[in-house]
């Protein structure tokens, strides 16, 4: 399985969450740094050793980034994925609450453009549903789910213009999950077209404080 992992706990509150990661580097598509819904004022000490040690371990790091659905500059955007450059040697970044409409397809498409300019080398959206179809050629992924397990098994549909795009670019991100059931729901996600998932047990108001030890094959 490839694992997108956006843990949001600082590292000197959990340190065991982060060494179990460190430690299952290679099985992630990429770990999702977020200091302070963002990178924050200034660099985080924690924050940098968690993120050499995922990079020396082969890790790929996603600076968390708030669009707030198009609403927020992106000359803020392009500030915070320099920030998360230069403090944790960010290879691309994770931005959230992207647009999911073909009206707002057009400046997200400008902000991608804006973000690999910026030497963002992976880009990964994160609208939480299916957006319109544009929006997967834009990024190298594309979060088409962000929700509860219960309403994943549920009311999850697909739409058909998923089956065109390689399952490698496509994340289905799911918190609430029974841990015993963690590996049915990878198998859900790749059944579903996603190669890319990240199954988590935490619930809101904040599911990935807490890394669930069935995804990196460790315990507690």
């Amino acid at each position: 399985m490839s694992l997108l992992i956006p843990l949001y706990v600082h590292p000197a509150e959990d340190p065991g969450a982060w060494h179990r990661l460190i430690t299952a580097a290679t099985r992630t598509y990429g770990v999702v740094l977020n200091p302070a819904n963002g990178p924050g004022d200034g660099p985080d000490p924690a924050f940098t050793a968690a993120a050499g040690a995922l990079r020396a371990a082969g890790a790929r790091l996603l600076g968390y980034v708030d669009t707030d659905y198009g609403v927020r500059d992106r000359t803020e955007i392009a500030d915070d994925v320099r920030r998360h450059q230069d403090w944790y040697a960010a290879d691309g970044c994770f931005l959230d609450r992207v647009t999911a409409t073909e009206e707002g397809l057009p400046a997200c498409r400008r902000l991608v453009r804006t973000v690999r300019r910026l030497g963002a080398r992976t880009v990964v959206l994160n609208p939480g549903v299916h957006p319109a179809p544009g929006y997967a050629r834009l990024a190298d992924l594309t979060v088409t789910f962000e929700g509860h397990w219960s309403t994943y098994v549920s009311t999850f549909s697909r739409p058909a213009w998923t089956a065109r795009h390689p399952p490698a670019k496509l994340c289905h991100l799911v918190y609430g999950v029974p841990e015993a059931l963690v590996p049915l729901a990878v198998r859900t996600a790749h059944e579903r077209g996603a190669a890319v998932c990240g199954p988590v047990t935490g619930e809101p108001p904040n599911p990935w404080a807490r890394l669930t030890p069935a995804l990196t094959g460790t315990e507690r």
